[in-house]
């Protein structure tokens, strides 16, 4: 068992409100068809000037106030997006320098929806070893990289940043286990085909809208409800818990259908699930800290509670883990 603790949690979402009706237009869909695909009403898009460090940075601050610790404590900042500010350097290194935690090593972690996982494991790997504090966040402005005309991926995202505090001594709730998972051989399911080293952003590939991001829809979902189910069994396991035992499930917010089926699969018959996505749609790595920032803020979990978290995405990878409140 970990004794890493999480001290506090934070938020950021832009100001701007995007509607169903207003995503829809160019796509083919209207807010009555998008609520019941997806149970998303609206999302957040970035203004024009604003870049995925500028909502990392809000709310990493956030986060730092509820811990109750400033930014020259943290000995390390690791940011989860997969829209990063630029290719190089790491989205995090302008985290660092926004906030002045001149003591903190920052690097980037890309596992797409399921980034904020990966990350909570390699900061607790290096609190671990050196203590101190440091400060995981996750932060998409997937409204980049969005084609307005694909109604299967346009309708689905927002934009927004959310973080975690972690501190290898105090008082908290505690990381009890974690658990990442990746299916290669899936890569293509969730990808965005140009932009890389493999294929350049040249004019041909801008010509032909490559720079989007590409999701197959129906395989996605087939492998979140394959695939999460007995993973979770296997991790509940090795955690040493059974799922009666499990009071709150905070998953990817990736669209409120597939939620649904996911919840009832899971079999955790003593849980609430908590949502943001009707108001924050999908998020990307952001989704998970910034809904269970919104929990924690309502006074939802109560001490020695079990809080599951749950996140997938592309790669294909799923991350879970596991927090006593």
């Amino acid at each position: 068992m970990s004794d890493v603790r999480v001290l506090g949690t934070g938020a950021y979402v832009p100001e701007r409100i995007v509607t169903n009706d207003e995503v829809g237009t160019a796509a083919g869909g209207d807010d009555a068809w998008i609520t019941r695909k997806t149970g998303m009403k609206q999302r957040r898009w970035a203004a024009p000037g604003q870049a995925t460090s500028d909502l990392a940075t809000e709310a990493a601050r956030a986060a730092l106030t509820s811990a109750g610790i400033t930014a020259d404590h943290l000995s390390a900042i690791v940011v989860a997006t997969s829209t990063p500010d630029r290719p190089q350097p790491p989205t995090a290194a302008y985290v660092q320098h926004h906030l002045g935690a001149t003591n903190a090593a920052a690097f980037d972690v890309n596992a797409v929806c399921s980034g904020t996982v990966f990350a909570l494991s390699a900061a607790e790997g290096i609190l671990a070893r050196q203590g101190g504090h440091a400060l995981v966040i996750g932060a998409d402005i997937y409204s980049r990289i969005l084609n307005p005309t694909d109604r299967k991926t346009v309708i689905l995202f927002g934009d927004g940043a959310g973080a975690l505090v972690l501190g290898a001594t105090g008082q908290g709730p505690r990381i009890r286990h974690m658990t990442q998972h990746t299916f290669g051989e899936l890569s293509h399911l969730i990808h965005v085909p140009a932009g890389g080293s493999r294929h350049p952003l040249d004019h041909p590939a801008l010509d032909a809208g490559r720079q989007y991001f590409a999701m197959t829809g129906r395989d996605v979902a087939r492998f979140v409800t394959d695939h999460l189910p007995p993973l979770t069994k296997q991790f509940l396991h090795e955690a040493g818990v059974t799922p009666d035992d499990i009071r709150h499930f905070v998953p990817h917010q990736a669209n409120g259908r597939l939620l649904e089926t996911v919840f009832t699969d899971l079999a955790l018959p003593n849980a609430t699930m908590h949502q943001t996505l009707t108001h924050y749609a999908n998020t990307g790595a952001a989704s998970l800290p910034i809904t269970l920032d919104a929990a924690a803020r309502q006074g939802a979990f109560h001490p020695g509670d079990l809080v599951l978290l749950a996140a997938f995405g592309g790669g294909m990878a799923a991350g879970l883990a596991l927090i006593e409140w």
